[in-house]
């Protein structure tokens, strides 16, 4: 899928209308369309790296990264979102494709480790993810956690 335009930016770097993009797509995705009633704002965005997907100026998917020691002890790629009106083109995949790559980029060859939803396991498989622990439900969603080894 071409036409995709990334950016990766520390918080401080995002402009308050990117910010308000992510959050507003993070919000319409695990709020509204998954029925999560919980805190998004968890005060890591801070620290994180923010990638954003865009096509035609409009986000449609974003991912934030975390280094090491902030979720786990190894660097971690989270809130994996993409736009409803965007799926079915290949743009999660790119989404992962590009974040992981960040990621080495900013952190070196090592492991990462994600919090997946249970459902999207072969999908991160796919990825070269493997799973690392049984299934915990968090926010009334199964999930597991997964590693990946670069």
């Amino acid at each position: 899928m071409n036409g995709i335009c990334w950016s990766l930016k520390t918080f401080s770097e995002l402009t308050p209308f990117e910010l308000y993009d992510i959050l507003r797509l993070r919000s319409e995705v695990f709020v509204v369309e998954q029925q999560c009633i919980f805190l998004d704002m968890d005060d890591k965005d801070q620290q994180a790296h923010h990638l954003q997907g865009r096509l035609q100026d409009e986000l449609i998917v974003s991912v934030r990264i975390l280094p090491p020691g902030l979720a786990y002890k190894e660097p971690s790629i989270g809130r994996v979102v993409g736009s409803p009106r965007h799926r079915g083109i290949g743009a999660g995949k790119l989404l992962m494709q590009e974040a992981i790559a960040a990621t080495i980029y900013l952190y070196g060859p090592q492991p990462i480790k994600i919090g997946a939803q249970q459902y999207l396991k072969k999908f991160y498989e796919d990825l070269g993810f493997a799973q690392c622990s049984d299934t915990y439900m968090e926010d009334d969603i199964p999930h597991i956690k997964m590693i990946r080894n670069t």
